[in-house]
């Protein structure tokens, strides 16, 4: 009587152990199950129509909840992900933003203007690292007809974007003037040396001493066509004089002859 109720206790305490080590692995497993579909987490979509390659703004942007489960890396959680950003596809109202379908916002501002990467090299040099938004002057030395010549090619040019592959500086994105575009791969490829050196925010301002050479050079502008008028005045008289004396001469040739 005493082993057969002994026995009946031991396989009681069995049978709770298991029914409790299997109710543990059962609620482990339904809080695993409410944490990835019971939580829920906030992703970018379009709020309204946006068109591709325009600048997504805050009011293009609205946040939908999604299981946890089912959000994956190339979702857009955070708002400020999608700051100055592009879609390079158009997006209805309620399209899901993904990382893939965004780019990087063009920083030219005027329509007219174009984007030039200069990308240091050994014909290219830069005098220091620069940001986005600062100023340079482009001087190029080149040669022609033997003649070596070291110029200002551009003056005041924008730096769009610094381009840096980790954290060294390989170059920029420069804006600048449509038609001037044209001119400034040409000095890229063939001159032989193009030095990129940053230049004071604003537009580039001479010298005092060489706008007193412009202010003297167009003062003395209005005197050098009246110096020009004297002078062919004075050629034309000396002309006049000398055919003169050679009709004298003849004159007095024809007498003697007589």
């Amino acid at each position: 009587m005493l082993e057969s109720k002994r026995k009946a206790i031991i396989f009681f305490s069995i049978a709770l152990l298991l029914a409790l080590t299997a109710g543990m692995l059962i609620l482990k497993k339904v809080q695993a199950l409410n944490t990835n579909l019971g939580t829920m987490v906030q992703v970018a979509v379009a709020s309204q129509e946006v068109p591709s390659r325009k600048v997504i703004l805050p009011e293009d942007v609205a946040m939908e909840e999604i299981p946890q489960k089912y959000v994956k890396s190339y979702h857009v959680t955070d708002v400020e992900d999608l700051k100055n950003k592009v879609s390079i596809v158009p997006l209805s109202k309620g399209d899901v933003i993904t990382q893939n379908m965004l780019k990087q916002a063009s920083s030219v501002v005027e329509e007219n203007n174009r984007l030039i990467s200069l990308m240091r090299s050994d014909r290219i040099t830069y005098d220091e690292q620069l940001e986005a938004l600062d100023r340079v002057d482009i001087i190029v030395s080149h040669r022609f007809d033997s003649k070596e010549e070291t110029d200002y090619f551009m003056r005041d040019v924008k730096v769009a974007q610094a381009l840096k592959k980790g954290k060294d500086f390989k170059g920029v994105l420069l804006e600048v003037p449509a038609e001037k575009a044209p001119e400034l791969i040409h000095m890229q490829n063939y001159a032989d040396s193009v030095r990129v050196v940053k230049a004071n925010v604003g537009q580039w301002e001479e010298p005092e001493e060489q706008k007193g050479q412009e202010m003297s050079k167009q003062e003395r502008a209005p005197e050098a066509p009246a110096k020009e008028v004297k002078e062919k005045q004075a050629a034309k008289d000396a002309e006049k004089a000398k055919k003169a004396k050679e009709e004298e001469k003849k004159a007095e040739s024809k007498e003697e002859k007589k």
